[in-house]
Parts: C-alpha cells; structure tokens; sequence
C-alpha cells in the first residue's frame, strides 16, 4: 500500500499541485486560516485515489468542520487523513516549504505516513514499526547531537501562550531558531536531523498524523505540554515538544514545562 500512496501523491503534485504554483489567488476561512483552490484540487484528488487504494472514511483538512468530525467518528477503525498542501501561505507565496500530507490512522494514531516536497523532491514516508526514510535512505540523516545550548529548534511562536513565547523570545535555553510554516515538514526535519528541537502549541490531526509517525520512527521522542504520553488530551489541539535524541528531549521537555 505504501508504494501506492507515494505513487499517488507524486501523481497529485505534478498534475494538480506544480501547476498552479504561484498561479493561484489566496482565500480566507472562516478561522481565519488560508486556502487555495489548489488546496481543493488537490483534496479532490487525493481522496478520490486513496479510496481505489484502501475504501475507509476519509478526512481532509478544507472540509468543513462537521464533516471532518463526522469522518473522525466512523474511521476508529481505519482513516484517512490527508492536508493537500500544508503550508498554504508559503505555497502561495512562493516559499519552498510547502507539502502533501497523507496518512491512514488506526485509533486515532497514524499507522502509515507519507509527506512530500513538491519543490525539494523530499519524500518523507514511515510505516508503523518498518522504518522512516527520506527517498530511500533510513532516517535520521544526521548523527550528531548537540548539547541543548548550541541546539537548532523549530518552534511556532504564534501558537504558545504569551508568557511562553516572551521567555522563549527572550531567554532561549538553544543557540538558533527557525520556523517553516508547515508542520508536516518540520516534523520531518525534526526526524531528519536537521532540526534537534520542535515545539508547536497546538495541531489538529492532518497536522501531526504523518509526522509524528516519521518522528517517531526515526527514533524520536515526543510528549505534550501536560502529559507525558503524547496521544493524551484532546485530538483536535495537541501541542508538542519533541525532539529526534533522547537525553536532549529531556532537557528540552524539563525546560519547556519549567517556563510555561
């Protein structure tokens, strides 16, 4: 099935996603959030394939709230869920970080994942308990693992409390910091290696369904800002502390929940 489903998202970037790059207009929802018609092209197309692949219910990131619920419901047993170009901004923008996202879910946690840079030609895929990789190639890519102060870290500053982000801002326990503007790849990038720590404050699950298995996968640790075990709380706003080396997640974890 996995060979399939990379298949089918090479398929849907190349046909419907690439062309439409920096051709597209955005659009606002009513969260505030933007999306594109390419967004709803590419939803189209993903579902309709997966469903050849594997008939389940199925959840996409532009469907409405009530339908998104309604899929979550019906697929405890096997789901879809799928974000047709995570990082919608940066897509219409022309920024190259930009993705697809597909993952099935068995209980509400992602069994199979796959995410893929149309631009770079980044394909980020994992299996539950097979592996991850990045175009063949095992995950993590880098090795080496930095002492927390001189750690590179992803973190979504918008979406942590204000008295976080002021001490995050301000008194930063790593040396660098970067943000990507879409999860699926800086879950990647965490899995990767290019990243030693990530923090967001809180996702949906076409945000952290394929990333957090490849995360996972690769080795990585993860938890929430409140619990230890990361699929505790509510599905629908999970935050994240994470980190690809073990003792660094700790440092990490400790530092995050000290601050808070």
């Amino acid at each position: 099935m996995l060979e399939k489903i990379i298949e089918v998202v090479s398929d849907v970037a190349e046909r419907v996603i690439m062309p439409r790059y920096l051709q597209v207009g955005r659009q606002i929802k009513s969260d505030g959030s933007f999306f594109t018609e390419a967004d709803i092209a590419a939803q189209i197309a993903l579902l309709d394939a997966l469903q050849k692949i594997r008939p389940a219910p199925a959840m996409g990131e532009e469907m409405t709230e009530p339908e998104q619920l309604e899929q979550w419901e019906k697929g405890k047993e096997g789901l879809w869920s799928v974000d047709p170009i995570d990082g919608t901004s940066n897509f219409f923008n022309g920024l190259p970080y930009f993705a697809i996202s597909v993952a099935f879910m068995e209980q509400g946690r992602g069994v199979l994942g796959v995410i893929y840079n149309p631009i770079t030609k980044e394909m980020f895929y994992a299996t539950k308990g097979g592996g991850a990789f990045l175009n063949g190639t095992p995950l993590p890519i880098k090795k080496y693992v930095p002492v927390l102060k001189s750690a590179t870290a992803n973190v979504d500053l918008k979406r942590l409390d204000r008295a976080l982000a002021a001490k995050v801002a301000a008194y930063p326990p790593y040396a660098s910091q970067r943000n990507y503007g879409a999860c699926a790849l800086e879950w990647c990038y965490t899995a990767a290696g290019y990243l030693d720590l990530y923090l967001h404050g809180g996702q949906k699950p076409w945000d952290y369904a394929a990333g957090s298995l490849i995360l996972d996968e690769a080795g990585g640790s993860m938890c929430g800002f409140e619990h230890d075990d990361y699929w505790e709380g509510s599905p629908w706003q999970r935050s994240v502390i994470a980190a690809l080396d073990p003792g660094l997640f700790v440092q990490w974890r400790d530092w995050v929940r000290e601050n808070r």
